[in-house]
């Protein structure tokens, strides 16, 4: 029997309709919160859960979540937007196919290289900035070089945005997820590192191997045509077309050090890709009238994916308003209370992964759940870094196959690939990856991991 869904954007707001009904069918309640000086979030403070007065969201207000979701999202619509218009730019150049094309021939032999090398280097991604959004507007790109090669569609998310999640989620050091996490449950950042990264090479090896797997079993015809060669493509010379990737390279490092070293966050990413779009229009030959017009055909291309992003928004902006979504904290942590460790750690686990369906972002998740899982894990006497690590394998994983995730969908989307031909891939992934976190959690109580 054949998996069929609706097309994203149709189940995005099957799922907006849902939670709209969870404010009438779930009892309404709130945590308090204090606000972090340091991080400027709003942390819930633990034990405050208390009822409140039911909001339950009528019609109007549940159409109303949609445009309130996008502009929740805007910072991330406006990335997809700038950094997809400069990709078109650069691909309009042409020094993108060109360095595809050589790519391509330089592994035409050894084409299952690719795969390694795209995983490692947007697993990389993920490890150091919790890469998502970004892939978006890559992957009409990364469909190029995977079919070219004789890889499918779904090879080429898998090898990038799949390769990008794993990489976040078991990353000691990623800003947005395990750090968040780390400061949220009143855990010294960077601690307990040695476990993470032993967790991180395993989880992104099996990521490697799981993807060749499938490639080699649904290997397709290479393209025929090179990628260099379609007749809107300019013949750049070797200099232009190596300035103009030199700079795509030079804009990721700097966001990279500026995320590290400034707290860079969409907008300054947004700022460097404009800039990098402008710049190569002019260094390709397009004048400003021609790099004006590809900026255009980008942010048509981007519409669909802006818009799975606001949507997915849209289910978690109808749980707040509705009261229900601190409900819903309460009612999965709550249980744990009483359990030996290891069972705690294991039902933390699972209470982070199903919080994760309406709670898409890893952020805003660490900021809601951690200040709450950790006083648990105090009562049973459960260390608070095995509290995070719960988080990061329940979240972090359930990345993968959650149609909440708004910009998987939207990568998913921007690569011309169902949503059900992509759970058929990772369902059993998934499930492997979420037994790994288990044995490792019982591990890490274990072994009185801190």
């Amino acid at each position: 029997m054949k998996l069929h869904f609706p097309h994203p954007l149709i189940l995005l707001l099957a799922c907006v309709v849902l939670a709209a009904l969870a404010t009438h069918l779930l009892p309404a309640g709130q945590f308090d919160r204090r606000l972090d000086p340091e991080s400027g979030n709003n942390l819930v403070v633990a034990g405050s859960f208390k009822p409140v007065e039911p909001a339950p969201l009528g019609i109007m207000q549940t159409l109303l979540s949609v445009p309130r979701g996008m502009l929740a999202a805007g910072q991330v619509i406006a990335t997809v937007f700038l950094v997809g218009g400069a990709f078109v730019v650069i691909d309009r150049t042409g020094a993108l196919r060109t360095a595809l094309f050589g790519l391509a021939r330089v592994l035409n032999r050894r084409r299952t290289l690719a795969i390694p090398i795209c995983c490692l280097f947007f697993a990389a991604g993920g490890v150091l900035e919790n890469m998502q959004e970004e892939i978006i507007a890559l992957a009409p790109v990364l469909v190029l070089l995977a079919t070219q090669l004789g890889f499918d569609r779904v090879t080429a998310v898998a090898m990038s945005a799949g390769a990008a999640i794993v990489g976040s989620a078991m990353s000691p050091i990623n800003p947005f997820q395990v750090l968040l996490a780390q400061k949220s449950a009143e855990v010294a950042t960077f601690s307990g590192a040695g476990l993470r990264i032993v967790m991180l090479v395993i989880a992104v090896t099996f990521w490697i191997l799981w993807t060749l797997r499938y490639a080699r079993r649904h290997a397709i015809e290479p393209a025929a045509a090179p990628l260099a060669d379609t007749p809107d493509t300019p013949t750049l010379s070797m200099w232009r077309t190596q300035v103009i990737l030199c700079s795509v390279v030079v804009a990721f490092g700097l966001f990279v050090y500026g995320l590290i070293n400034w707290q860079y966050g969409f907008d300054e990413l947004s700022a460097i890709f404009l800039v990098v779009g402008l710049f190569a229009g002019l260094v390709g030959r397009l004048g400003w009238t021609g790099t004006a017009e590809a900026f255009g055909q980008g942010f048509r291309d981007m519409a669909v994916a802006a818009l799975l992003i606001g949507f997915a928004r849209a289910i978690f902006v109808v749980l707040e308003q509705g009261r229900v979504i601190d409900t819903v904290v309460h009612a999965l942590s709550s249980p744990l209370v009483g359990e030996t460790p290891i069972v705690a750690a294991l039902g933390m686990m699972g209470a982070q992964a199903l919080i994760h369906i309406p709670v898409p972002s890893v952020s805003g998740q660490a900021v809601l759940t951690m200040p709450v899982m950790a006083p648990v894990a105090d009562v049973i006497g459960m260390s608070r870094q095995v509290a995070v690590l719960a988080f990061q394998c329940g979240a972090g994983f359930t990345e993968l196959v959650t149609p909440t995730n708004g910009a998987v969908m939207a990568t998913l989307a921007a690569a011309g690939v169902k949503f059900e031909h992509w759970i058929k891939f990772v369902w059993p992934a998934w499930l492997m990856l979420m037994g790994f976190g288990a044995v490792s959690l019982v591990y890490a109580v274990l072994s009185g991991y801190r």
